[in-house]
């Protein structure tokens, strides 16, 4: 589902991977049009995978390219290049908006300004000296690796979300608005670059990570599934099942003791230490004895069992499962939240599709629409944008500059 708020802006997205389509498709779903620009054929990242059987579309790149129109250019001819910075530099107060991270010298925000100066462009780099890194090159720096999962640096443990990318690609939608905010008051336009490592570093130091390495001289240290700075840990069930628990506040502490029907074995175990349990940092010193405590009350229950008792104490606690197991069993995602719906994508068939995951009650929202099939919105997006007649467009056509959807590979044939 998608909402009105930006329904006049037009982005020109040159993109792959996650970051920059993350950010392209979280403009969508707040209402903007965005015109994906890819090279006849599709791009680098267009066949990632996984893929759907039979037709080899991927659900990682129709995932991150709902909502958004395409047209397919190929960006190796000069008469390509030249239709992309006429989309990127086309007149009107809500065009002229830039989204890459391709970094190539013919979509220079110099270059494209000549053209339109109150032009907008965000470009999402790896580093900001424009040299290459990505979520995986970018994370190894940052020392969660060496604390994940006990993890150490002569055994980094990678964790596998692109948490940067995400980050990045929410800031870069952000600063995007913020920048069109500013033209409409001001006129002016903006070049914006947001760098991988930098969103990473950034975040260290918003988290306080840096200053405690700097000021402490101290790193996180590894402590396995354990919260650093409170208590909450896994915990495993009777039948074989695993259940995270999480006691940062003082009512979640409250709740899990109660629940555990360990309150005597606390105070007990807070004589005993001197430490006081309302306190989150003492807690957490006391993570191991306290867990020895809570372990048997799971041990002696079946996961429903556990699950019953802990929601009635309002318990703050999650179930771990897969990506399979989660649709089958939780509520959240699924066609009763209003965050999802059901689409029909070419190649790939009837699933379920996140909207924007803010909800607005009072405003009506608008159904996704499917990633579409590379150059679905070639012909359209010439003339509306451009204004190229029937002419010009089919001369673009038979040079082989552009191409409709017949030319995507998993389209079943060519055209």
């Amino acid at each position: 589902m998608t909402y009105p708020f930006l329904d006049r802006l037009r982005v020109i997205e040159s993109s792959a991977f996650i970051a920059a389509p993350l950010a392209g498709l979280t403009l969508a779903q707040f209402g903007a049009q965005v015109i994906r620009v890819d090279m006849i054929g599709g791009g680098i990242d267009y066949a990632r995978m996984p893929r759907m059987p039979g037709s080899g579309r991927s659900l990682y790149w129709t995932a991150l390219n709902k909502g958004k129109r395409s047209i397919a250019i190929d960006l190796r001819k000069p008469r390509g290049r030249e239709l992309v910075q006429a989309l990127a530099t086309a007149p009107g107060p809500n065009s002229g908006v830039l989204l890459t991270n391709i970094g190539t010298p013919w979509l220079a925000h110099g270059l494209l300004a000549q053209r339109r100066p109150d032009l907008i462009s965000c470009t999402i780099q790896g580093n900001a000296d424009g040299s290459t890194a990505v979520d995986y090159t970018v994370n190894c720096a940052t020392g969660y690796p060496a604390v994940t999962g006990g993890g150490s640096l002569q055994h980094p443990v990678n964790h596998v979300l692109p948490a940067w990318d995400i980050a990045c690609a929410y800031q870069a939608a952000f600063a995007i608005v913020a920048a069109v905010n500013r033209r409409q008051r001001s006129g002016e336009g903006a070049e914006l670059k947001l760098a991988l490592s930098d969103v990473a570093f950034s975040m260290l130091s918003h988290l306080g990570v840096l200053a405690e390495a700097q000021l402490l001289d101290q790193d996180r240290p590894s402590i396995g599934n354990h919260i650093y700075g409170a208590f909450g840990r896994d915990f495993g069930t009777a039948d074989g099942g695993r259940i995270m628990v999480a006691a940062i506040s003082a009512n979640q502490w409250k709740a899990l003791v109660e629940a555990c029907g360990i309150v005597p074995a606390i105070a007990e175990l807070e004589r005993r230490t001197g430490l006081d349990f309302s306190d989150e940092a003492q807690r957490f010193e006391a993570r191991d004895a306290i867990a020895e405590l809570v372990e048997p009350w799971f041990a002696a229950r079946t996961k429903p069992e556990a699950e019953a008792l802990l929601e009635r104490h309002k318990v703050c606690w999650g179930r771990y499962s897969t990506a399979t197991q989660l649709l089958a069993a939780d509520a959240r995602v699924s066609a009763a939240n209003p965050v999802f719906e059901r689409i029909e994508t070419p190649g790939v068939g009837a699933h379920l599709a996140a909207g924007a995951a803010v909800r607005v009650p009072a405003m009506e929202r608008q159904p996704t629409a499917p990633a579409p099939l590379l150059g679905t919105h070639t012909d359209e997006v010439l003339y509306e944008v451009l204004g190229l007649d029937g002419a010009a467009i089919g001369h673009l056509h038979d040079a082989g500059v552009v191409a409709g959807p017949g030319r995507d590979p998993t389209a079943g044939g060519r055209a």
